[in-house]
């Protein structure tokens, strides 16, 4: 499941401020109808920065429920003992995978990075996809960090969102002898990630064009260049549009606007502004969603 393209999935809401069950399989549908090969949820494009904890678990749980592609499911925490319970909760929901975010805010030397991961992936027996991603963290992990912690048997992959090619070449070259993956956590950088030797994307505009995500990462790994470039170029503008605020901001409007299930943003997050929804909009009709 740690190949091709997963969509870090929206979470919809209800007016009533709960998550919206009926909503959210139906977008999974979407998703899965486009060809991924799994969907990641109760990450940061699912607001779960909002969650509560309970809410984290029942999003999990619905997820594994609707879904016929493989869960990979958020669990990280600053604090190790919550990503931890977070974790167990997704392993005996039957998640196929974590996704644990580096911890934000109060920012760990490597040996507390080494030592946080090592411990949740002590304390189950699922595959661990460790999540780097600066821009959120404030902290780039260290490669030596990365390539210490690939040598944990469920350690198995990463979501690299730094932006930086040469480190993500890094990675690749110093894990070759471990079961190890690097998936591209930028939509903008897919190709020339893959190209590099990653497995795929965790994506966000695979909520809006799944199959043309799961064609270019396809196109890519089969060499078919031309394709592949075509279909890069074809998305940018798009790919731009979700990243001109804060995601999901962008992405849970796009969302609607080719008539899927969004419901409302959960504060601090506040809806896109007229100017920037106007680019979106000529972006989706450009691509003939809408």
């Amino acid at each position: 499941m740690f190949e091709g393209v997963l969509p870090a999935i929206i979470t919809p809401f209800t007016k009533a401020d709960t998550i919206d069950k009926t909503g959210l399989q139906q977008n999974i549908e979407f998703v899965e109808n486009g060809g991924v090969s799994g969907i990641a949820a109760c990450g940061t494009t699912g607001e779960s920065a909002t969650l509560s904890t309970a809410e984290h678990m029942e999003l999990i749980d619905i997820a594994v429920d609707c879904a016929k592609v493989p869960i990979l499911a958020g669990t990280g925490s600053n604090n190790t003992a919550e990503a931890i319970e977070l974790t167990k909760h997704a392993e005996d929901a039957g998640a196929a995978g974590a996704l644990v975010i580096s911890p934000y805010y109060n920012k760990p030397n490597k040996a507390g990075l080494i030592a946080h991961f090592k411990a949740i992936a002590d304390a189950v027996e699922m595959p661990i996809v460790l999540y780097n991603v600066p821009s959120r963290t404030s902290q780039d992990m260290p490669l030596d960090a990365i390539i210490e912690l690939a040598k944990v048997d469920n350690i198995v992959a990463i979501k690299e969102a730094s932006g930086d090619l040469d480190k993500v070449s890094q990675i690749i070259e110093n894990t070759m002898d471990e079961d190890f993956n690097v998936i591209s956590g930028d939509d903008g950088l897919t190709m020339p990630i893959t190209c590099l030797g990653g497995s795929g994307v965790i994506s966000v505009v695979a909520n809006v064009v799944p199959e043309r995500m799961v064609k270019l990462v396809n196109a890519t790994n089969e060499g078919d260049m031309k394709t592949a470039r075509q279909i890069h170029y074809e998305i940018a503008p798009l790919i731009r549009a979700l990243f001109t605020e804060t995601n999901p901001v962008p992405v849970k409007r796009a969302v609607e606007l080719i008539g899927l299930n969004t419901g409302h943003l959960r504060l601090p997050l506040a809806p896109i502004s007229s100017e920037n929804e106007q680019n979106l909009i000529d972006c989706l009709k450009g691509l003939g969603c809408i």
